[in-house]
């Protein structure tokens, strides 16, 4: 057990107030404890969840608020009692940080499901009584628990993304065996977490089906992303055309809209998970009731999950489609992500823009 608990400084950027905005903020983060990693960042992922948070959205922001759930960096040190990581190592940080350890699910390391509540990475209140400050910063220490090994010769800004887009879709996919060769895939939503939906898709073997409200998608989907299929979802004809024919439908669309046209296009048994944050869900009882349609919902993963994709990515070279940022860009980054102006996934240069 740590006697003392020591504190080291720290930059980031931080919000201050609801209006979002982010500049310069000094703070200071505990030393390392002896299960404890220090890592010197490198790269942080762009989510919605910055944005949300960062302007009070759910009323229970933190300022100074500082962002950031998807990070890479390089093992800078360790303490006493760490085994499985050594300085200089590449690894990642993903949206939680600490759980219970001692609950069903944390036993089963699907840890986002903790009965304790997890603690986030940013925004949240850790075991020291510190609030966790997120990965638009200069280093970040967690225990070891909670850091993954990135696999050798994956690029680190690639990496980023799959620590909160990435394990959003690919839990749910692994958790209704929708990694059946053969099998069919339909994605709402081309955005951060459904492109690479798309992707996983494809490596699972599926024949995959894109859905989106613009047509200005259809190449990218068809093109760049390799789906089989692209729909628009406003082609009444079309979508009626593939009733009853997919397996599986990963929703990751935020905006409002309706569920019972794409419950119909599910084969009886089929499987609807919600993985996007509309206002509400409305459907008809009969969607589900005629063909045994399941709706499902997810957060993201656990630490078993995050891990084993890590290691699928790297073996599928599964990369994500990602714009590098200068970390004093990053308002007006927040404001093109709230206008849907990314392909894909904005990626901070924390190690080359953080002063």
């Amino acid at each position: 057990m740590d006697k003392e608990i020591k504190y080291e400084d720290c930059r980031g950027w931080a919000a201050r107030d609801p209006s979002g905005k982010l500049s310069p903020y000094d703070f200071i983060r505990r030393a390392p404890c002896s299960d404890d990693v220090s890592l010197k960042i490198t790269h942080c992922g762009v989510c919605y969840a910055d944005i949300v948070w960062a302007r009070n959205k759910f009323g229970d922001a933190k300022y100074p608020l500082v962002p950031g759930h998807e990070i890479v960096g390089v093992v800078k040190e360790i303490g006493s009692d760490v085994n499985n990581f050594k300085v200089g190592d590449l690894v990642a940080v993903g949206t939680f940080v600490e759980s219970c350890r001692d609950c069903e699910y944390c036993i089963e390391r699907n840890e986002i499901l903790c009965s304790e509540h997890p603690i986030y990475t940013f925004n949240g209140l850790d075991k020291y009584g510190m609030i966790t400050k997120g990965g638009y910063s200069g280093h970040i220490v967690v225990s070891e628990r909670f850091c993954y090994k990135i696999p050798e010769g994956y690029p680190p800004a690639k990496a980023a993304p799959l620590l909160c887009a990435g394990i959003t879709v690919y839990t749910p996919m692994i958790r209704h065996k929708m990694n059946q060769p053969g099998k069919s895939l339909g994605v709402i939503g081309l955005g951060g977490l459904g492109h690479l939906a798309v992707k996983f898709g494809k490596a699972f073997g599926l024949h995959v089906t894109v859905f989106s409200t613009s047509a200005s998608k259809k190449k990218e989907a068809l093109e760049l992303l390799r789906a089989d299929k692209f729909v628009l979802s406003s082609d009444e004809q079309e979508m009626k055309s593939l009733v009853n024919t997919l397996d599986f439908i990963i929703d990751v669309a935020s905006g409002d809209h309706p569920f019972d046209p794409y419950l119909a296009l599910l084969k009886a048994c089929g499987v609807l998970v919600l993985v996007g944050a509309p206002s509400e869900v409305c459907l008809r009882p009969t969607s589900l009731l005629m063909g045994a349609k399941s709706i499902s919902g997810t957060l993201t993963g656990g630490t078993k999950h995050t891990q084993e994709m890590l290691e699928f990515c790297a073996a599928r070279k599964i990369y994500p489609e990602i714009e590098v940022i200068d970390i004093q860009y990053i308002n007006e980054a927040h404001e093109r992500l709230i206008n849907r102006d990314v392909k894909y996934r904005f990626v901070i240069d924390i190690e080359n823009s953080l002063k």
